[in-house]
């Protein structure tokens, strides 16, 4: 069911030619920078894989992928990305990637399954980018400055559109608080996760919530994440499992948190295993992404995904990602939205 968030009095602040400016004034610099700051090296991606093989990302493992025949292969099935989590850990190896660096790429997906409203499009694009570890990498310390690393690179670029207009005035905080969810738990126990991320946002303007995917104490999980990219079962140097998570924001104009990247270090077989037990999964290890990990053919890494709309949304302080990126809407949306100062493309 779509929803819709109309802020009061809502009128955008750049007309459709500069938004098309800025668009992609963003997208260049922040892309330049995000490689700079990972030393990472553009490739080229699929847009759909084989079905069956266990490279398209599962997500929460509810979603149901677009899928058509392929003729010339006898009518096998392929199925559209809906992130390439995995795919990019194969390619790491394939290519020979050197520890310490790594890939990044424009990946569009499409998500036939989401709640249509102002963050969520059938049409995903994501920077998605996978970086190989060094020995003694896998630890809290060092997600956490990648994590700094990636939020510097926002930082920059947010004060370059200042400079580009203006009239949008930064508001990003300097530095990034993390925590825990379990942690984020205990300090807002009579609110659901959503509304944990929006308190705990709003206070510090610039978040990263780690342990997306692991049990907490109430017996619930602070999110879903599919057991086979991401470690969230992994004991961390706090006691607390989980070294993965999701950077958000704080967004005045909507008056709520905005996910911008989700992201943590890889599982390694050890983890595999346990996640896949956990999760009652554990027919996967027969798939061939899986029988490559297992086999230790995959090296370590680190990678996440950075939506390309919503970092253009939040900067150039539109309402709705329709004002950013084309897609299709509800007929009901699209008249709501434009009485409400939104113009979806």
């Amino acid at each position: 069911m779509s929803y819709l968030i109309k802020p009061a009095g809502y009128k955008a602040i750049l007309n459709l030619q500069q938004t098309e400016l800025g668009i992609k004034k963003i997208k260049d610099f922040f892309q330049q920078n995000l490689s700079s700051e990972l030393r990472l090296r553009r490739i080229t991606a699929p847009l759909f894989v084989l079905k069956g093989m266990g490279i398209n990302d599962d997500l929460n493992g509810t979603e149901r992928a677009v899928t058509f025949p392929v003729k010339d292969l006898g009518d096998a099935n392929a199925e559209i990305v809906h992130s390439l989590a995995k795919w990019k850990r194969l390619t790491l190896a394939d290519y020979e990637i050197e520890d310490g660096y790594g890939i990044y790429t424009d990946m569009n997906a499409i998500r036939s399954d989401e709640e249509l409203g102002n963050l969520h499009s059938l049409y995903v694009d994501q920077w998605d980018w996978e970086r190989s570890m060094l020995p003694g990498e896998r630890n809290i310390s060092y997600l956490k400055e990648v994590v700094c690393r990636i939020y510097a690179a926002m930082v920059r670029t947010e004060y370059m559109v200042y400079e580009m207009f203006p009239e949008i005035k930064p508001t990003l905080p300097r530095d990034i608080y993390f925590i825990h969810s379990e942690e984020l738990l205990q300090r807002y126990p009579g609110l659901t996760p959503k509304e944990r991320e929006d308190a705990i946002a709003k206070e510090y303007g610039a978040v990263f919530i780690m342990g997306i995917g692991c049990r907490l104490s109430n017996g619930e999980k602070h999110d879903g994440r599919a057991p086979d990219y991401d470690d969230w079962s992994t004991p961390a140097e706090n006691g607390l499992p989980g070294l993965n998570g999701d950077l958000l924001v704080w967004d005045d104009l909507l008056n709520r948190s905005l996910e911008l990247s989700s992201m943590g270090i890889r599982v390694n077989p050890e983890a595999l295993v346990r996640q896949l037990e956990e999760t009652g999964s554990e027919d996967r290890k027969e798939l061939y992404f899986h029988k490559r990990l297992l086999s230790g053919e995959l090296p370590q890494s680190i990678g996440g995904g950075i939506g390309q709309s919503r970092l253009c949304m939040f900067y150039l302080r539109k309402a709705h990602i329709g004002e950013i990126q084309a897609s299709i809407w509800p007929e009901d949306m699209k008249r709501e939205a434009r009485e409400a100062g939104m113009y979806l493309i």
